[in-house]
């Protein structure tokens, strides 16, 4: 809830500043206690509160007048830490000093009288809003007295209530007659292209049906290509096109800006080849009649899948029968809940009858069925506990379709615990079927100041626990892990960011700029402003704008309108403007800046006045360019990243040992990054580290010795172009690493690093480009990567020969070859490790994957089941290797 979130962010701001290194102001201790109990006692109340308020689109006045207070804390401590920052800046400028008084002691004393009035009007001010806060508790009381406060049994915090350690696959329960009806459509039957359109209403399950289609073993061995792409209601044909192409043919031709260029090489690629497109959440027949011409008819079975809410849709695209979706009957709506619930667990005897009344209620609807199981799954197995499920559930009004739904989703919005619940919210800022990058959306948690401050837990742990309970809950859907099995991107259910959404312009937590301007816009704390929103729309809405905290945007309209001092969080794309450029910077309180910057732009000294800044994550389009030396006094600063080209770094300012990024654990992109035994000092804390090395210093070539004193290390990406390689040659690993990409010259001799690698304890992942093999062989031995998941090896293309001795690779998973053509045969070993799940060869021998079949068919045998999926890929595929193909053998020409 808006009221949460605004509580938790003003105790994030007095916590920053009573621990910071060197705080931009102080506040009165007495001040401070009143606030933090204050502040405490209303957080526990909301953790506790039931709004007296029915649903509609109404906001409790209470939980208002809490954002309201909180904000109003908010601004008085912002302004003045503005105000302070802005007259020591300026004391310290000659130029002003000149323009007001005629000498330095009367510069101070003009200084130090502004600064005192300051201060004073700050405490008083501060003092006027603890009394209104005050008046709030009191009224809390009463209310909790009155017995308007009831227990919420699920607002337990994270680990306390039942959770899972994994993220539950897929489920599709009840619709095996219609997998088999819509195979026999994609496989039997007509030669000539078929459309076919799965129908339903939201939430019905046409994406599950459609995803178990498209992963199905009978379908990736009958056609040739297969490529999925979202379509939305906002589409974009370029970009839907692109990504079909992409997926095909692994083309992504960024360098054709027109769609029927795109369009012309997708149908020149798709000509010849049997092929299935599946077209997800299409709402306009628009989208249709502007690509169905380049997908090509020539009578050899291919066929288009689309799924649509809107069945007129689907009479206009195909003449032939849709597939429609039906809700589940009672047992499949049964064992989806089980399932959901509890897994492969059996069903508690005492739930059962409460359990059944539950799913009567869900209507046979799939995705409110796993949305509330997802919520009982989070909850204690108690009979009271189920029977308060429910009775809300039977208070919901009996409406239809996609109006349902969202009251049954709405009900497991109101039993989130309330620290989840701010979270959830910022999610419908994102673009519908947006794919969500994980490590980012954590990040704007951080800054946002969501995460209840937990002892002994870093602000990344508490987000990715946050995040797997939304998970759990079915509200986040996983779109893509990582390769040792993280979530990487994540997404949202159209129904439920549509919830998202309203609860959050319900409560004025934030507002993405639209058509029109709404009233009360000036209280909106973070406005999001899509590209395709109107100049005049973004004039107008942007001069009521005073209280904005938090900007997304995609273009560099809201720098030129906005006072940029007050931002905390601030993403834009093209900050190519001379005013933007210059005034970023001026935003002090700035948490989360991500930025595009054109020319001849250089990031300022004055970025160390940003005394809270977490995440920097910048661009320079005009050259490689050098930080300031004064980015090493920012002590907050968790996350950087120079986005391509890169930055140079400095060496920290010697004889001044205070100075240093100790809470830093990202930083990426730094270039001829001079590491020694005074900056692997001021980095102590770091976790991932991307580096790369463009031209040989000789003072500095030893400098990749130091990596082992980095002993928190995890994340290693190195690259060191032709004419470095003498940088690796001292290189030193910490036994901290865990995953590690390695891109070195083509003539550098790997097997005495690939002996220092192996040995790491700890490492899941490793990807190796380019390099050679001296003796043309590699072999590994018994116990060297103890802990891999994840081997790629790329254009090392001279290795002929390839042994495993004994019992290495133990816990390999994923396993890929790239331009590897010298290699003629596989280990048999590969065969024999129990873990290994998938291999990939892209454009390696023909001999090579000839091998690899036997390996695989000799595991069938053995195993009864295939257990290693393999997925080929070459320029050229000839008919001895296109006959190789299973369904977990694919052949792909790229």
């Amino acid at each position: 809830m808006a009221a949460y979130a605004a509580l938790v962010s003003v105790i994030h701001i007095i916590d920053t500043i009573e621990h910071h290194h060197s705080p931009p102001i102080s506040i009165d201790k007495q001040q401070v206690e009143s606030l933090t109990q204050i502040l405490t006692f209303l957080q526990e109340f909301l953790e506790g509160y039931k709004s007296p308020v029915a649903d509609g689109d109404e906001s409790d006045p209470l939980e208002m007048r809490i954002v309201d207070a909180a904000h109003a804390v908010e601004d008085v401590i912002e302004s003045y830490i503005v105000n302070v920052i802005e007259l020591g800046r300026s004391s310290s400028n000659e130029e002003f000093l000149q323009g007001y008084v005629v000498d330095a002691a009367h510069a101070a004393e003009e200084v130090n009288s502004r600064e005192e009035v300051s201060c004073i009007d700050f405490y008083q001010d501060l003092q006027q809003v603890i009394e209104e806060l005050n008046v709030i508790k009191k009224e809390a009381m009463e209310t909790s007295a009155e017995a308007h406060l009831q227990r919420k049994v699920s607002s337990t915090h994270a680990g306390s209530l039942r959770s899972s350690s994994t993220v539950k696959e897929s489920m599709m329960v009840g619709f095996d007659d219609v997998l088999l009806q819509l195979l026999d459509k994609l496989t039997g039957g007509h030669r000539n292209r078929q459309i076919i359109p799965i129908v339903g209403m939201g939430g019905i399950g046409k994406t599950t049906l459609a995803r178990h289609i498209f992963e199905h073993a009978l379908v990736k061995e009958h056609f040739d290509l297969c490529a999925w792409t979202t379509i939305s209601q906002t589409y974009n044909v370029r970009e839907t096109l692109r990504e079909v192409l992409y997926q095909v043919s692994g083309d992504s031709r960024d360098d054709l800006s027109d769609e029927n260029e795109l369009g012309e090489k997708l149908h020149k690629y798709l000509l010849g080849r049997r092929y299935i497109i599946i077209l997800d959440d299409m709402w306009s027949v628009e989208v249709w009649y502007k690509m169905r011409f380049f997908f090509p008819d020539y009578n050899d079975g291919s066929r288009v899948i689309v799924t649509t809410r809107l069945s007129n849709l689907a009479a206009e695209v195909t003449d032939s029968n849709s597939i429609g979706m039906r809700f589940l009957d009672d047992v499949y709506s049964w064992s989806l809940f089980s399932k959901t619930v509890f897994g492969d667990e059996g069903f508690p005897l005492h739930l059962e009858e409460i359990g059944k009344k539950i799913v009567g209620k869900c209507k046979g609807l799939p995705l409110s069925i796993v949305v509330i199981g997802g919520l009982l799954a989070k909850s204690e197995l108690t009979l009271e506990y189920w029977e308060h499920i429910e009775e809300n559930l039977s208070s919901t009004v009996n409406s239809e379709n996609d109006e349902y739904c969202l009251r049954v989703l709405k009900l497991s919005y109101d039993h989130l615990p309330a620290y989840l619940k701010p979270c959830f919210l910022y999610m419908g800022m994102f673009g519908e079927d947006e794919k969500i990058r994980v490590a980012e959306l954590m990040r704007l948690w951080v800054s946002e100041g969501f995460l209840k401050p937990i002892i002994n837990k870093s602000s990344k742990t508490i987000a990715n626990e946050y995040l797997m309970e939304l998970v759990d809950r079915n509200l986040i859907l996983v779109h893509r892990f990582g390769a040792v099995g993280n979530i990487k991107y994540c997404k949202m259910h159209d129904l439920v960011r549509d919830l998202s959404f309203q609860e959050a312009e319900k409560q004025r937590f934030y507002y993405v700029l639209g058509q029109h301007c709404p009233r009360g816009i000036n209280s909106r704390r973070r406005i999001f402003i899509p590209g395709s929103t109107s100049d005049k729309t973004v004039r107008d809405a942007l001069q009521t704008m005073s209280r904005a905290r938090s900007f997304i945007c995609h273009d560099d309209r809201v720098p030129q309108l906005l006072d940029f001092r007050f931002f905390r969080t601030l993403t834009t794309y093209k900050c190519s403007s001379e005013y933007s450029q210059e005034n970023v910077f001026q935003s002090v309180n700035l948490r989360y800046l991500s930025a595009e910057f054109r020319d001849e732009f250089q990031i300022p000294s004055s970025i160390s006045l940003l005394w809270n800044l977490h995440t920097l994550i910048v661009s320079c389009w005009g050259g490689l360019k050098t930080a300031p030396v004064e980015i090493w006094k920012m002590h907050q600063l968790k996350h950087v990243e120079f986005v391509y080209p890169g930055m140079y770094l400095p060496d920290p300012p010697s004889g001044h040992s205070d100075v240093m990024m100790e809470n830093i654990e990202t930083l990426k992109g730094v270039i001829d990054f001079n590491l020694n035994e005074e900056v692997v000092k001021r980095i102590p804390n770091i976790k991932k580290l991307y580096i790369r090395y463009k031209h040989k210093v000789m003072d500095r070539v030893k400098c990749l010795s130091y990596l082992h004193c980095l002993s928190k290390l995890e994340t290693l990406r190195c690259f060191i172009d032709d004419g470095s390689d003498e940088y690796l040659q001292s290189i030193s690993f910490p036994h901290s690493l865990k995953k590690l990409h390695l891109q070195c010259g083509n003539f550098f001799h790997l097997e005495e690093i690939l002996e220092k690698i192996g040995s790491l304890p700890l490492l899941e992942k490793l990807r190796l480009i380019c390099g050679q093999f001296a003796t043309r062989s590699w072999e590994i031995v018994e116990g060297q990567f103890p802990s891999l998941k994840y081997l790629s090896l790329v254009w090392c293309g001279d290795m002929e020969c390839w042994t495993l001795e004994g019992s290495c690779l133990p816990r390999l998973e994923q396993l890929y070859l790239g331009y590897m053509e010298s290699l003629e045969e596989f280990p048999s070993e590969i065969g024999e490790i129990p873990t290994l799940k998938s291999i990939g060869l892209w454009s390696c021998s023909e001999s090579m994957a000839v091998s690899l079949k036997k390996i695989v068919e000799e595991q069938e045998e053995l195993q009864g089941d295939p257990s290693i999926h393999v997925r080929v890929r070459s320029f050229n595929v000839s008919q001895e290797l296109q006959s190789l193909a299973t369904p977990n053998f694919r052949v792909v020409k790229r």
